[in-house]
């Protein structure tokens, strides 16, 4: 095996919050100081700027901010009265939040198989749909910052008369053919927790949608089911982003995104045409899918996985494993109580099993990509 070369120097992270600290400390204590001296730190003016701000940027009618994007999730399915007994189908190669939005609202999730990229396999939700009982909704997850084929999202709704909601979480900014995720189904969810691309300094979500009556529903489940001060029509939540959150993501972090994401495309490319060791496999970019690479996922056989992992481990590079265990095999479905399963999961077992993240952010510097590219290339596979 190759004599570590990367021991002497900084490790290769998987993220990066000093460098990003490092980059926009100067504007956010500017931010701070604003907000502060306002006096008000909650459904203000900052969240309304910074809704309409990325409303515009997303393209869409409306955003809504929540508080993470668990309830952003949660509160799109009650947003379309998705109800107790209601069948949900989604991917059990997530992260769990996407399922635990599910029984929050009371439904029953119903697990399909992933396709060789590592999401839903619209195919077999196709077949899924075909059989009874009826599932009421879709929740497609577009994970490690891919774009699903929006275009059959369309067509199953339209076919089937179910209703979607799209986990966003990991995609924002990222389309297929030319639309932009969150643009197949009524109503959709992201989180701006501090590791996604547009990641807040705490906490947050959004609810995305063209419908206004969507809109005015989800800014009602928000606040306390409140539709004005003290008037509660629904059972809704405590889920608010708050003023400082807001006002740093719109001015600070949301005009970097683009430059951010443009980086991690160059990285990705870069991994994708260098990587040569042929037991290390990336999985196929799904096709239309121009991706936001919130992850760079690899395959390596399962029985090696910690000897790869060690070994770049011992050349400065950290690494991650998104996500070892499907969320049916989860302890807190033991007895296999909760969820429905439309088939055996094989090839997202494989991906559990397999997957290893690579380290991609927007302050890799190129010296670190190759450090990472020859780690991997190094490898002895032993």
């Amino acid at each position: 095996m190759p004599a570590a070369t990367g021991h002497c120097e900084a490790p290769v992270k998987l993220n990066d919050f000093a460098r990003l600290w490092r980059e926009v400390s100067t504007p956010a204590h500017e931010v701070f100081e604003r907000v502060g001296a306002s006096g008000w730190y909650i459904l203000g003016p900052e969240v309304r700027r910074f809704e309409e701000a990325l409303a515009t940027t997303l393209g869409c009618a409306a955003v809504v901010g929540v508080g993470n994007g668990l309830d952003a999730i949660e509160i799109c399915l009650r947003c379309l009265e998705v109800t107790p007994g209601d069948l949900v189908v989604t991917a059990p190669l997530s992260a769990f939040a996407t399922t635990l939005a599910i029984l929050r609202a009371g439904a029953t999730p119903c697990f399909v198989d992933v396709d060789s990229s590592g999401l839903l396999d619209l195919e077999r939700v196709r077949a899924r749909l075909r059989r009874p009982p009826r599932p009421r909704c879709l929740l497609p997850v577009h994970l490690y910052g891919h774009a699903l084929d929006l275009a059959v999202l369309r067509d199953l709704a339209a076919e089937f008369d179910v209703s979607i909601v799209e986990d966003c979480a990991q995609a924002i900014g990222a389309s297929h053919c030319g639309a932009a995720v969150g643009s197949a189904s009524q109503i959709a969810a992201t989180s701006f927790y501090p590791t996604k691309n547009l990641g807040a300094f705490g906490d947050g979500g959004a609810v995305i949608t063209n419908d206004p009556a969507l809109a005015e529903a989800a800014r009602t489940l928000r606040h306390y089911g409140q539709r004005d001060t003290y008037d509660h029509v629904r059972l809704g939540l405590n889920s608010r982003l708050d003023e400082l959150q807001a006002a740093i993501l719109a001015d600070v972090l949301l005009p970097r995104l683009m430059g951010w994401t443009e980086r991690r495309r160059a990285i990705a490319e870069t991994y994708r045409s260098a990587l040569a060791h042929r037991e290390v496999t990336v999985p196929p970019t799904p096709p239309g899918s121009r991706s936001v690479w919130h992850l760079f996922p690899v395959l390596v056989p399962p029985e090696r996985r910690d000897s790869f992992r060690s070994h770049l481990a011992g050349h400065g590079v950290q690494t991650g494993i998104h996500y070892p265990r499907l969320i049916p095999d989860q302890p807190a479905f033991a007895g296999g109580r909760g969820f429905a399963l439309a088939d055996t999961l094989d090839r997202a077992r494989v991906f559990a099993a397999s997957e290893v993240s690579l380290p991609i952010h927007p302050f890799l510097d190129d010296h670190e990509v190759e450090r990472v590219l020859n780690a991997c290339n190094g490898w002895d596979g032993r």
